[in-house]
């Protein structure tokens, strides 16, 4: 009865206590298939965080199975490719969107792999240059913030109400604890000493804004970005490559990431008009064929539901010159392949990772 709710949430719960079949990498099989605490613990997902993602999976499930027959009822373990990092929250929510997406929930068929990096950089993971710019892209962030007067005052009082140091406050990024209590409609802490309010609120939100004003004039992140998703980005498209050319792949490929791996994809991708991810973003890359053409594939990109495919740096120009309502295959591979090393210097991630800017 607690809101809010979806009409699977009951079935789901039921389902995710008998998941002893399926196939876990790892510390992930150890983990709580669904948030079952009486009380929310830091960092896990709670019950609107399950509705959204069963939402997603009903969003998706309409498009590519009911629509597109993309899985049929006598789907395999081989059309999936499942990966998540090891927070409890990336599993369940990955779960909650399969229960919703797949034409049957098969424990049987659940072959989810355990990822280490928030970036899914896989075995590509040695990158100097990419924590270099990350490094400095952290200390622009500090001088931003340390000029920002109004929002030192917050932090002390913020500080003060709940009796933590401030410095304390300050590491933990307090925008991620107070977006918590506002997307689910509860008020914000009080004690004795006072409360914290919608003034508190606005100030870190306002900063946060100009924030991400500075970051995308300043480049830093940017940098960070292209050399941070290339092994991600490289994956999908030697997958859509494969896919193309014939060849057996997996049909549906779901990353179950934090929005530190999905904000820096949207930057390399020069998706600039996305703001920083919302709960329960999705990021979905379609392969299209041309049915008079065969050979031709196309790709089409999603942000949240919204066509995102002509913000791409990659395909701007192309929308221009062409009135196909997709971008053609190859514009993405040269990008990933070549154009991502461009402002570098470099023409492969090794070379870029390890090339120092004059």
């Amino acid at each position: 009865s607690r809101k809010p709710s979806h009409p699977q949430l009951e079935a789901f719960i039921k389902h995710m206590s008998k998941g002893s079949a399926a196939q876990m990498d790892g510390s992930l099989s150890s983990l709580p298939r669904y948030p079952s605490h009486s009380l929310c613990e830091m960092g896990e997902l709670t019950q609107s965080g399950v509705v959204q993602h069963l939402q997603n999976g009903q969003l998706l499930r309409e498009i590519y199975i009911n629509k597109h027959k993309l899985l049929l009822s006598d789907w395999t373990a081989k059309q999936l490719y499942l990966e998540t990092t090891g927070k409890s929250r990336t599993l369940q929510s990955a779960l909650a969107l399969l229960y919703t997406f797949l034409p049957d929930f098969d424990w049987k068929k659940i072959n989810m792999r355990h990822q280490w990096s928030t970036i899914f950089c896989s075995g590509s993971c040695d990158c100097p240059m990419r924590n270099h710019y990350l490094e400095e892209e952290q200390r622009r962030q500090y001088s931003l913030r340390v000029k920002n007067n109004d929002l030192e005052k917050i932090y002390v009082d913020m500080a003060k109400i709940v009796g933590i140091p401030t410095r304390q406050l300050r590491a933990s990024n307090p925008i991620d604890s107070l977006l918590c209590y506002f997307c689910h409609n509860i008020s914000f802490p009080c004690t004795k000493t006072g409360c914290i309010g919608m003034e508190h609120f606005k100030v870190i939100k306002r900063h946060q804004l100009e924030d991400e004003r500075e970051r995308q004039e300043k480049k830093l992140y940017f940098l960070y970005a292209l050399l941070a998703t290339h092994p991600l980005l490289n994956q999908t498209v030697n997958r859509l490559q494969r896919i193309a050319e014939g060849k057996k792949e997996e049909v549906f490929v779901l990353y179950s990431a934090h929005d530190v791996t999905l904000s820096p994809v949207l930057s390399a991708l020069g998706i600039t008009e996305a703001r920083f991810p919302r709960f329960a973003a999705r990021l979905v890359f379609e392969l299209w064929q041309d049915g008079k053409r065969p050979k031709e594939h196309f790709i089409r990109i999603l942000y949240n539901g919204a066509d995102v495919t002509f913000q791409t740096s990659f395909c701007k120009d192309y929308y221009k010159r062409s009135s196909k309502p997709m971008c053609p295959l190859e514009k993405f591979v040269n990008f990933v392949k070549r154009d991502m090393f461009l402002v570098f210097n470099s023409t492969s991630y090794y070379d870029a990772c390890r090339r120092r800017p004059l």
